[in-house]
């Protein structure tokens, strides 16, 4: 099997990596439609009205996210997919583009309503943490993921460190965590992120095979994790790190404070760290979050620094979502929260029309239409409330609200 330095040879992979690429990048082109079901089969058109039916833009689009991802510019290859339309082609067009330049992979950062982020990322570090990884897990026969192989996370764990465990991957994105529970088996790592194992958990699976789980993306709720291990899993293995820094720290249990790899360390200041590279040298790189040391190899974290929130997995910005809704004609100002727990686990929103709507319900179904042809699945409010001016506690700190409690326009609005 493949190692790191030529991961692409790996086909089933590839071919992963590049359907879920061109998926992520077809759904932030189209708003409120979703592609075409996974998996996809080599000869699935790109134009074709009974494949993907891309127009010329959507084409173009299509090639600039594969191009930038995979360096193919380094390569010299990249005019090759506007004139390739199936995703076979495509995926070989990726393979012969990484034979000639693999040296660097490009990530972007997801899930806010800001252009995501390109980061570009060594090949060399990657392997450098799979190092690192891979005896956290043996005796693993079998990898079952539940994270897009494009994204840092699933690029890591369902990518190269399979292919370093020599253990076959199995997608569970589309499977009930009923449907999972029963094929657990002994030997199995499961790579999910805090839905999944939420799912998991309220499902009600349990398990008595010899099985590891990973966490990730996000921070896994202490009752969650508790609760997975309860029901069997014998170990959940925690990631702490960011698509900038790649994998920074590791934890086994919920209240224990994240341990950092061994090729990082503190930096000179609270809020930086420090990675010694396989040649020796050091690079600096900033904390994602506001991290309160324990000791120089142990923290604890205390709150992004970007003020992102976890839904279904992905961070999304509430701010930045509170800032979109304000451009719809009819809101003059808005505000955006994750639920409460016992409220739900999407985001929810405040809303000042620009004037007291006649029907409140109509306004409400015209505010989710908007959303869902604006926004993506873990960025749309599932719950408006309305009213006069943004809720707001004593001291004129924006507050929160219930979902359960409605504050018509006209009516006295109130912070919790």
């Amino acid at each position: 099997m493949p190692g790191p330095e030529t991961w692409w040879r790996d086909t089933e992979a590839l071919h992963r990596y590049v359907v879920d690429l061109v998926h992520d990048e077809l759904t932030r082109l189209r708003p409120g439609a979703l592609p075409p079901a996974r998996p996809w089969d080599s000869a699935l058109g790109l134009v074709d009205s009974t494949g993907l039916a891309c127009d010329s833009l959507e084409l173009l689009n299509l090639a600039s996210a594969v191009a930038e991802a995979v360096q193919m510019h380094r390569a010299g290859v990249e005019d090759y997919l506007l004139a390739r339309r199936t995703i076979g082609d495509w995926v070989d067009i990726v393979a012969a583009g990484l034979e000639r330049f693999s040296d660097e992979l490009t990530f972007r950062t997801s899930g806010t309503t800001a252009e995501p982020t390109a980061r570009l990322h060594e090949l060399v570090r990657l392997a450098q943490e799979i190092e690192e990884l891979a005896p956290l897990f043996p005796g693993r026969l079998r990898i079952l993921s539940a994270a897009p192989a494009h994204h840092i996370y699933g690029f890591l764990f369902s990518i190269l460190l399979p292919q370093r465990l020599a253990a076959p991957v199995v997608d569970i994105r589309a499977r009930s965590p009923t449907s999972v529970g029963a094929m657990l088996r002994d030997g199995d790592l499961v790579i999910g992120h805090p839905a999944f194992w939420t799912a998991y958990v309220r499902a009600g699976v349990s398990t008595t095979s010899d099985v590891i789980g990973v966490t990730s993306t996000g921070p896994c709720p202490a009752d969650v994790a508790s609760a997975v291990t309860e029901r069997g899993v014998t170990r959940l293995v925690e990631i702490y790190g960011s698509s900038e820094t790649a994998g920074l720290a590791v934890r086994e249990h919920p209240e224990a404070a994240f341990r950092l790899f061994s090729y990082w360390s503190r930096g000179h200041d609270d809020s930086t760290l420090a990675r010694t590279l396989s040649d020796g040298s050091v690079a600096a790189a900033a904390a994602p979050d506001h991290l309160a040391w324990c000791d120089d190899r142990c923290f604890r974290v205390e709150g992004r620094r970007d003020h992102a929130v976890q839904v279904g997995g992905v961070n999304v910005s509430p701010e930045l979502v509170a800032r979109r809704l304000r451009e719809h004609p009819m809101v003059r100002d808005a505000a955006v929260r994750l639920m409460r727990p016992e409220e739900g686990a999407r985001l929810k929103a405040f809303i000042v029309p620009v004037e007291a709507p006649q029907d409140v319900v109509t306004l409400r179904r015209d505010l989710a239409a908007w959303c869902d042809a604006k926004f993506s699945v873990p960025e749309r409010p599932k719950a408006f409330n309305l009213g006069p001016e943004i809720p707001r506690g004593a001291l004129g700190k924006p507050a929160d609200w219930s979902v359960f409690a409605e504050t018509e326009p006209g009516e006295e609005a109130s912070g919790g």
